[in-house]
């Protein structure tokens, strides 16, 4: 009977992982970041699989914790971190608009004539790390239930259905992100390339407010 289980968590846990990371939240953003600041496949790729890992880290651990707390109170917890998350992710959007639009405001002018923005250094890695920490604050506890059943079937099973499940999600959220990126990047417009990081932080904002919407 145990034996018999076990497959059936595997299919479980990779399906979980793939039909859980088909919410916008989990790849618009990457997409839209990606345009905005012009990121290679290969930065957006790793961006995309170091944010994601932070994601399904805490997921597991959160799961293997189901194991001593109790799958039902995990679960209580896991809807209430999920009610906030898209609004986290629309503070996010609207931040990074704001941010966007920071070529509006007149420079600082100092007497030796060098003209800057202050604080701007390193865009890039700076928008990466708030992804991490956003993605990572948003676990799925949809795993614990599984990581439940599959404990008193021994630590190797276990851990088996954790790797299918980050395997199942990382590869989802690249099989989303890099073509929708490679297609945000034939949208050329004056304006689009402007107002670049403005309109990605809308973008992202509109999709908390969607996800918050439908409750994903």
């Amino acid at each position: 009977m145990r034996t018999s289980l076990f497959p059936s968590l595997l299919a479980a846990a990779a399906a979980i992982g793939a039909l859980h990371t088909a919410a916008p939240d989990h790849w618009v953003p990457f997409v839209a970041i990606a345009r905005a600041q012009e990121w290679s496949a290969r930065r957006s790729a790793a961006v995309t699989l170091l944010c994601g890992l932070g994601h399904v880290t805490i997921s597991a651990s959160l799961g293997l914790a189901g194991v001593f707390v109790g799958v039902r109170l995990l679960e209580s917890v896991g809807r209430r971190t999920g009610r906030l998350a898209p609004f986290l992710l629309v503070g996010f959007g609207v931040a990074y608009a704001l941010w966007g639009l920071r070529h509006l405001i007149p420079p600082r002018i100092h007497g030796h004539r060098h003209v800057h923005y202050d604080h701007v250094h390193e865009p890039s890695r700076m928008t990466a790390r708030a992804l991490f920490l956003l993605f990572s604050a948003d676990p799925c506890v949809a795993v614990a239930p599984l990581i439940f059943a599959a404990a008193p079937l021994g630590a190797a099973r276990a851990i088996a259905v954790v790797l299918v499940y980050e395997a199942a999600t990382l590869s989802t959220m690249l099989a989303f992100v890099l073509p929708a990126r490679a297609g945000a990047r034939a949208l050329r417009a004056p304006w689009l390339d402007r107002y670049a990081d403005a309109a990605a932080g809308g973008v992202i904002a509109a999709v908390g407010l969607l996800v918050a919407a439908l409750g994903w």
